[in-house]
């Protein structure tokens, strides 16, 4: 590809109070390297710091409380520990010059009670147990049914989403990002397999955006909706999630979200793009877009064409350090090695070479 096709990447913008020098973010990515208390620790602050070059740093998922926990070595963002393992992450990319949002993500039914502290039951909209198996460290092991959530527990999840928010932000983050997606708590809400409430947050496309709706709602009164964005994934089956209305559940959240004038919504593109188009021309904020499996081409295109703001990549960032720096000279790529991208330590995490000469 020429630099020309590329120039769309290269204007600053701007995601709510987060002012950006370019419009190539970086993706959440888990990497399970936290401690097992859910505290980030320097290894974390260098992996960040190394790619603080990106136009802005969206987090791995961070669990808002301890229920939000369902893989192994993930962090949190609800202790005291926690937010001063995160202070140590933020002051490391702000020093490099970057932007870095916390993305808060509560896994739902998607855990193990062998991965968390407490060992309890996971909590979803509803006790249907998904399809799958969960990495634990005695080996794989198959989901449990999880526990419903009381309406008033639906209350509590959503002040921990507003409490980890404010720790976020305490920490030093730019702002947050809410996980709505890729099957976890509040895409369960959304679905129509994983929630089978009979009540106000269940049934209806009214009653089924309510829960997303009432998270965004709470973090962007406590932090500021200029530092508050949530992601989307529309009809994304991943962690066995259905949806049946995909064309009117989607809409219908996008006009609840859209008065809150968040900072950004990140969507993840299903390959639908009668339905990407209908929901960038509903959102009237920044709009992030991640096509997976997209060259960099593609991306740009995606911003020239008005389809995207902003475009986030993952895999390329998690294996160079120095992503934007070699995009722009048109040097090689290192090759990321996903045998390594769960595996701990610093291999495969801090140890991706950067190009001095790029």
């Amino acid at each position: 590809m020429s630099a020309t096709d590329l120039n769309a990447l290269w204007q600053p913008a701007r995601a709510g109070d987060i002012h950006l020098p370019h419009r190539l973010a970086m993706a959440p990515m888990t990497r399970n390297r936290s401690t097992a208390q859910g505290v980030p620790t320097e290894l974390n602050a260098e992996y960040y710091a190394q790619r603080a070059s990106m136009a802005l740093i969206i987090t791995e998922g961070t669990q808002p409380s301890a229920d939000g926990q369902g893989y192994l070595l993930t962090p949190g963002v609800h202790t005291a520990e926690q937010v001063a393992g995160w202070r140590k992450v933020t002051d490391a990319v702000h020093a490099a010059g970057g932007r870095v949002v916390v993305q808060l993500m509560h896994v739902g039914r998607i855990a193990h009670p062998d991965n968390t502290p407490h060992g309890r039951q996971p909590v979803a909209p509803s006790p249907v147990r998904p399809a799958g198996t969960m990495f634990t460290a005695s080996g794989p092991k198959e989901m449990p049914r999880p526990r419903a959530l009381s309406t008033r527990e639906i209350a509590t999840t959503v002040e921990d989403f507003r409490r980890a928010a404010a720790g976020a932000v305490e920490a030093g983050a730019d702002g947050v990002e809410i996980h709505g997606a890729n099957g976890y708590l509040v895409h369960q809400f959304l679905s129509t397999n994983a929630n089978e409430r009979t009540d106000r947050y269940g049934g209806s496309v009214e009653g089924r955006i309510r829960f997303a709706a009432e998270v965004a709602a709470a973090v962007a009164d406590e932090i500021g909706a200029g530092r508050t964005a949530i992601r989307l994934s529309p009809e994304n089956p991943y962690n066995d999630i259905r949806e049946d209305d995909g064309h009117e559940l989607y809409p219908a959240l996008l006009n609840a979200l859209a008065p809150l004038d968040l900072a950004y919504l990140h969507l993840v593109h299903s390959g639908d793009e009668q339905l990407l188009d209908a929901l960038r021309s509903l959102w009237p904020g920044t709009l992030v877009l991640n096509r997976p499996g997209a060259d960099l081409a593609m991306r740009a295109k995606d911003i020239t064409d008005g389809r995207a703001d902003i475009v986030s990549v993952g895999t390329a960032a998690l294996a160079n350090p120095d992503l934007v720096r070699r995009v722009r000279s048109q040097a090689p790529l290192n090759t990321p090695d996903p045998a390594t991208f769960y595996s701990g330590g610093e291999t495969g995490y801090t140890d991706y070479p950067a190009r001095h000469d790029a």
